[in-house]
């Protein structure tokens, strides 16, 4: 990469490589610390009383190491204060998450570190508008791909097996009587996987979303959740719902949705509350369950529920403590 980049502008390389790097800020003010410690001490050996023998007497050795440890602690104290910015800055590089937002350190006080700390600032909002932007792709390219199998989940296998189970029917009805206990069990285990078929495919296209909007969105999926897993469902949804665009819709149909998938694959619950309406003025889902809780690390699912959640500027927060159960909270933004 290198080697192409200089044949394509040698000049320009060139000028970008010979330029002298100024000195920065912080290095000026070491620079002014140090220089002020040494002129401080120079003046005060200067003007005090104290003198220094050659060679030098056992009686000045205790006024040379007082000195030299006055001058070492009072550079220390100054550069530390200097550098203490530098600390908080490593502490927000440590725990920065670009699917946690808005985590920033205040360039105010900072004095000659200001500069580096707007830097990294920019830094961050950059990249968290890098992420954002392609987790927006990467998102409508699944969405997309999941329309599409479930169009031939549908549409081809699930018409293949409507064509096994007819034709089974009409077998069963020619065949002979010892025969159709077999044919019978044939026939139900094909409507067993046609019903599967048709399930998954509803789980990756939410048609009903699109035609009866997210109110009945949720509480079908709340109803296909209790069904499948036995785990009872209380709702509150509110059913005033209005104004929100395709892509809320979306996401909080999705959030809703993988989170009831981890409760069934996880939280080993008995109950499990589903609400969406306003709370303080903004939209909030809430999805919560009395399972064992303790989730410690974030998995796949989850950190895919932030990524969604960024897409329309919501807030994802996830609580869960040991024995205590776990609640998936989407706060929309005012």
């Amino acid at each position: 990469m290198d080697v192409a980049l200089s044949e394509r502008d040698p000049e320009g390389m060139r000028d970008r490589d010979e330029r002298p790097v100024p000195p920065s800020a912080l290095f000026r003010r070491l620079v002014l610390i140090n220089g002020l410690v040494f002129t401080v001490g120079t003046l005060v050996l200067a003007v005090s009383p104290a003198t220094v023998s050659s060679p030098v007497l056992v009686t000045e050795v205790p006024v040379l190491i007082i000195g030299l440890i006055v001058i070492l602690a009072a550079n220390a104290l100054l550069v530390r204060s200097s550098l203490a910015p530098l600390d908080a800055l490593t502490a927000v590089m440590q725990r920065v998450d670009l699917l946690r937002t808005g985590d920033r350190l205040s360039d105010k006080g900072n004095g000659d570190l200001a500069h580096l700390i707007t830097t990294f600032n920019a830094m961050l909002d950059r990249l968290e508008a890098e992420r954002s932007e392609s987790s927006a792709h990467a998102l409508a390219a699944q969405e997309a791909e999941r329309q599409r199998i479930a169009r031939e989940l549908h549409d081809e296998i699930g018409q293949s097996l409507t064509v096994v189970l007819l034709g089974l029917k009409r077998t069963v009805d020619r065949a002979p009587e010892e025969l159709r206990e077999e044919l019978h069990a044939s026939q139900e285990s094909v409507r067993a996987c046609l019903d599967e078929v048709r399930l998954v495919a509803r789980r990756l296209r939410p048609g009903v979303l699109a035609d009866l909007g997210l109110h009945s969105a949720l509480i079908a999926l709340s109803t296909e959740f209790s069904q499948v897993s036995g785990i009872p469902v209380t709702r509150k949804v509110d059913s005033g719902l209005s104004g929100l665009s395709e892509d809320t819709e979306l996401v909080i149909y999705r959030i809703a949705q993988e989170s009831l998938t981890n409760i069934t694959r996880h939280a080993r619950a008995s109950t499990v509350t589903l609400s969406l309406g306003e709370h303080g003025g903004r939209l909030t889902l809430s999805v919560t369950d009395d399972g064992r809780g303790g989730v410690m690390k974030e998995g796949a699912g989850i950190r895919g529920m932030r990524e969604r959640a960024l897409l329309i500027g919501a807030r994802l927060t996830v609580t869960s403590s040991p024995g205590s159960g776990t609640e998936v909270r989407l706060l929309l933004p005012g």
